[in-house]
């Protein structure tokens, strides 16, 4: 009986296509999703479908010169609905779904492959700017504000000399007003850095031993609370944001998952302690963070740093024979989430219980 009063996850609908998939992100306010990848001839594809029924529909077939890495939502208004995208080549697409022919705005960002984007303030009024942050296998992080054209509005990259790491994943948070911003990217080193956008400087720097997956805020619009990390070698990691001592940092806490590469974390959008991780096997582990019972204490000093809680493991299942590859929760349906694995199969998964936490 205590199993079945657990979350489950279940497999809802699963479909098998002709190709690599990359990403895949809900398309807001509706029951459709796109998903990015790569044809077996070297073009990109962006599809999307549509869950009808029990079923998914191919609504549309979009053919890029490129294959398509990543993609994001989150620097577009719900009206808009614009897919900004990164592909191999560097460069930073938005489309307008309605009509994808050609990027109503097209930049080529990087010199190489974009291996993450996020996105901010597309959706919130008086967080500031939309903007969008790329993270490139040539080492360097660019935020841009779509309404300059050509040009980013903040670039952090190694100095001249200083050794070029592969950035493999870029978030953005505590965008909770007009003025505040910063960015975190992983690094394949294991580096993790924090650039405030507001001084334009490094506010935290950290090295994980193991090469940083995947990093996200549990929400980008919240002065800093949580961020959690994941790496090669089955870790995760989760930094409490809310007290930074001067010499030892943020309080963390690591956690052993999958027994494998852990690809990605993803919070589920109307819970921030619930988040779910994805493993090199084809595991799914849903987690739950506890919160301490006091967040800081002074030292022998006098200088407060932060308590970290800890994590229940809520459920875990294995989807596919291949590592999951990306993953996105639905906006507007608690529990329903898309994802990509390596085996060339998309899936939309449905997971029970979520409201009762």
């Amino acid at each position: 009986m205590e199993k079945l009063e657990k979350p489950q996850i279940i497999c809802h609908v699963e479909k098998s296509v002709n190709y690599s998939l990359f990403d895949t992100k809900w398309i807001p306010c509706s029951a459709k999703f796109v998903v990015m990848g790569s044809r077996p001839r070297g073009s990109g594809i962006i599809q999307i479908y549509e869950v009808s029924s029990g079923e998914l529909k191919l609504v549309k077939d979009i053919e890029r010169s490129q294959p398509v890495k990543c993609g994001t939502f989150k620097a577009s208004s719900l009206k808009g609905r614009h897919l900004a995208t990164g592909d191999f080549q560097g460069k930073l697409n938005v489309y307008d779904l309605e009509d994808p022919s050609i990027p109503v705005y097209t930049v080529s960002a990087h010199s190489t492959i974009i291996n993450s984007i996020d996105g901010v303030a597309g959706q919130s009024i008086g967080c500031g700017a939309p903007e969008l942050a790329t993270g490139s296998r040539d080492g360097s992080v660019k935020v841009w504000d779509l309404r300059q054209k050509g040009r980013p509005v903040a670039v952090m990259e190694p100095e001249g000399g200083e050794d070029r790491r592969d950035c493999w994943a870029v978030t953005f948070g505590n965008s909770y007003n007009s003025e505040e911003r910063v960015v975190a990217a992983g690094y394949d080193n294991g580096d993790v850095k924090m650039f405030d956008l507001k001084t334009m400087s490094v506010r935290w720097e950290s090295n994980l031993k193991n090469g940083v997956c995947s990093l996200e805020f549990d929400r980008k619009d919240i002065p800093m609370n949580k961020l959690v990390a994941t790496t090669l070698e089955s870790k995760v990691y989760l930094f409490d944001l809310k007290t930074q001592h001067p010499k030892k940092g943020f309080a963390y806490l690591s956690e052993k998952a999958h027994d494998s590469t852990v690809w990605l974390v993803r919070h589920l959008p109307q819970n921030r302690e619930i988040f779910v991780t994805c493993g090199g096997g084809g595991s799914l582990c849903l987690w739950k963070y506890n919160y301490p019972e006091k967040r800081k204490v002074a030292d022998a000093d006098g200088v407060e740093h932060g308590v970290v809680g800890n994590l229940t493991l809520l459920q875990n299942t294995v989807l596919s024979t291949q590592p999951v590859s990306s993953l996105d929760w639905s906006p507007d349906k608690q529990g329903l989430a898309v994802c990509t694995a390596f085996d060339q199969c998309l899936r939309v998964i449905i997971t029970t219980k979520l409201n009762t936490y």
